[in-house]
């Protein structure tokens, strides 16, 4: 009947399926059939349940609003203006003004640092043998190219130049 009164039968599902998902209709699948149905009932239920859900919302942030207001004046009480809050305030910014003047000084001596110094050692250990392990490998490399491709020496030997490995390539002492 709709197509004859000039309703697009596609704007009919997505208007069904938007009061789905809105629990405005309820929706069930009873053998190859679907059945859509609205109870004035379950509106109203519906309603109910919403508004007995926003009231206990709604008593529960009164409730932490007090909390909130009680711990805002409590942490009140101990700092209110005087002359000794002054004096502890501009010690409190002088002590901490002390303590990044002397943390700049540590960093500043940081490179002198033995534990420092015993790291950067180690890291050049690894980074050495790691270096003749690499080449290593491409001494086992030029090795198998040569021996897998001994027609093509000449090509080999100007791959290795493009790549910057001269004659004067060798193990890190």
């Amino acid at each position: 009947m709709g197509p004859k009164k000039g309703v697009i039968s596609q704007s009919v599902k997505d208007v069904i399926q938007s009061l789905v998902d809105d629990d405005l209709v309820l929706k069930d699948k009873i053998g190859t059939s679907v059945y859509f149905w609205s109870l004035p009932s379950c509106a109203g239920n519906q309603l109910r349940n919403t508004y007995k859900k926003l009231e206990s919302d709604l008593t529960s942030s009164k409730k932490r609003y007090a909390e909130l207001a009680e711990q805002r004046d409590s942490l009140k009480r101990g700092r209110e203006e005087s002359d000794e809050r002054e004096a502890a305030l501009e010690e409190l910014k002088a002590t901490e003004l002390e303590h990044k003047r002397l943390k700049d000084e540590l960093a500043s001596y940081a490179d002198n640092d033995p534990a420092a110094l015993e790291a950067m050692k180690l890291a050049i250990e690894v980074a050495h043998s790691a270096a003749n392990r690499w080449t290593d490998n491409i001494f086992t490399l030029q090795q198998w190219c040569s021996t897998t491709f001994p027609q093509a020496k000449e090509q080999l030997e100007h791959l290795y130049k493009e790549a910057g490995i001269t004659e004067d390539f060798d193990y890190l002492p």
